[in-house]
């Protein structure tokens, strides 16, 4: 796989006018934390753009706005002790659809910087909609209805996101700290040449605030960040057909999700092409922490992914293939390498305690594996996982109704269903459960458990070309340890798992 040296672009110099540097300040903001800037703010910004480019600085202080655009040349700089405050009052951000706090639609050689605070105070805007909403001032079609956290349930669009930036060019994101979004904290879409680095997000006030969203994004760098969001951690998504992510490097960064840490999807209409991932230390995350989607009839391939730590997470992989999409188009996922995974899964709630934990998973079911699972004549393809550790807390509760080895047809394809690991329900296997799949490799992986769990470790059903080298199941309590139902030219070396292999090993066809 080869990737563009995006480290370059760190040194790319933007079209600033360096001399150029402006206070909001000079222009009438006032640091009270009450008074509205979005005017001054907005003038700064235009006036810096228009003499050629320069910095806007937010100094000392709490300064409040409503929605402002950024514009070609300028660097928001967030000075220490400096707080940018979003407007805890929803119609400030449109009567209708909510803008964004920032935004810029085609501008370049933009950036926001600085070791400053962005706070959208979500849970006051959350306070101050909800009341609009039961006036009837604003119209929404879900608020009366709770979401899983049992909390009212307001439309996206009825929610600002912190960051917007749609078909832009030339973006550096660096140092600032963003928190407390009603929405995605930072959404960029169909932009190229993008920079994040050092940056911190905290936002556990509300669902669907996914960390940082990369959508159809080409040649982007995301490093050293740190990533606490009730929804997925580091996102990537493709919401048009006609565009795809290209050319994304992420490393050096940490995760906590009340969802999923490393997302590919869900969205993913276009597709996800030389994407590689490194360094990642992930903990207490709900859910997955890789999850590898492609559901809307877009592809993914060429992915890379290696050196994670995950501790205290829900599901260690989960790659998906569905069928969302209304038209005839499926979509595919290949050429993916996942290398050098420690990941350590609990039996418990791995989020519990956190202001809004991921939503309970309906009714009662031990661990979940880890799970490649296809579609029916559309394979997941050339996946390889090597030196990879699992290991699980396990345990087994006979009062949960578990799938007989003899009824494998039972469980159920959910093609249009929403993707996650806890789709199928209750699976058959402690440690890996593959359906519909072709040319896997796993090299030097390992499961291993805490507390007895007596289901097969690995379920394979319809697989074509199966690899395993130095493949080790540490325990098991029951034979069979490995599930082989429909597998076609598999090759086995250094395969160790308890027990004699004759009756550890059961084929089914």
């Amino acid at each position: 796989m080869k990737f563009l040296n995006i480290s370059l672009m760190l040194l790319l110099p933007f079209a600033v006018n360096a001399q150029t540097k402006v206070s909001i300040v000079d222009y009438g903001a006032k640091s009270d934390g009450k008074t509205n800037n979005a005017q001054a703010i907005q003038k700064a910004i235009d006036e810096t753009s228009a003499k050629g480019g320069g910095t806007v600085v937010i100094p000392a202080g709490r300064f409040l706005t409503a929605p402002i655009n950024l514009k070609s040349g300028v660097n928001l700089f967030v000075s220490e002790k400096g707080v940018l405050l979003g407007s805890d009052k929803r119609l400030d951000y449109s009567s209708g659809n909510a803008l964004p706090l920032i935004s810029a639609n085609g501008q370049h050689d933009i950036s926001i910087t600085g070791p400053g605070t962005i706070d959208g105070q979500g849970d006051l805007i959350l306070e101050d909609l909800l009341r609009l909403l039961k006036a009837g001032t604003l119209q929404d079609a879900t608020w009366q209805k709770y979401n899983p956290w049992r909390q009212k349930q307001p439309e996206e669009r009825n929610r600002p996101k912190l960051v917007l930036f749609r078909d832009c060019n030339n973006i550096k994101i660096k140092h600032v700290f963003m928190k407390n979004a009603l929405d995605w904290v930072q959404d960029y879409r169909n932009c190229e040449n993008l920079v994040v680095d050092s940056m911190k997000v905290e936002s556990n006030t509300y669902w669907n605030n996914d960390g940082i969203d990369i959508v159809d994004c080409r040649n982007v760098k995301v490093t050293n960040s740190f990533f606490n969001a009730d929804d997925d951690g580091i996102c990537f998504k493709s919401e048009n057909r006609q565009h795809y992510c290209d050319n994304i490097y992420v490393a050096n960064c940490k995760v906590r999700s009340s969802a999923s840490a490393i997302k590919f999807g869900t969205a993913s209409h276009g597709g996800f092409k030389n994407v590689k991932l490194e360094n990642i230390e992930i903990y207490d995350t709900y859910r997955s922490a890789i999850a590898i989607e492609s559901v809307d009839g877009g592809f993914l391939e060429d992915i890379t992914i290696k050196n994670i730590n995950a501790r205290n997470t829900g599901n260690a992989i989960f790659i998906r293939t569905g069928h969302r999409n209304q038209d005839s188009v499926s979509s595919y996922i290949k050429k993916v390498f996942i290398s050098n995974v420690n990941v350590q899964v609990p039996a418990g709630k791995p989020d519990k305690g956190y202001p809004m934990e991921g939503p309970p998973v309906p009714g009662e079911h031990h661990v979940f594996p880890c799970v490649i699972a296809g579609l029916p004549g559309h394979p997941v393809s050339d996946v390889t996982i090597e030196n990879v550790k699992v290991t699980y807390e396990g345990g087994y509760d006979q009062k949960i109704p578990t799938i007989s080895l003899d009824s494998l047809h039972t469980i159920p394809e959910k093609p249009a269903d929403y993707p996650e690991f806890s789709m199928f329900g209750e699976l058959p296997a402690w440690a890996l459960y593959v359906r519909h799949a072709e040319n896997l490799t796993f090299k030097s992986t390992t499961f291993d458990y805490q507390k007895a769990d007596p289901r097969a470790a690995c379920v394979f059903d319809d697989v074509k070309g199966l690899h395993l080298e130095d493949f080790t199941v540490k325990k098991a309590k029951t034979n069979p340890v490995m599930v082989l139902k429909d597998v076609k030219n598999e090759s086995f070396k250094g395969l160790q798992i308890p027990g004699d292999k004759k009756v550890a090993i059961k084929r089914i066809n």
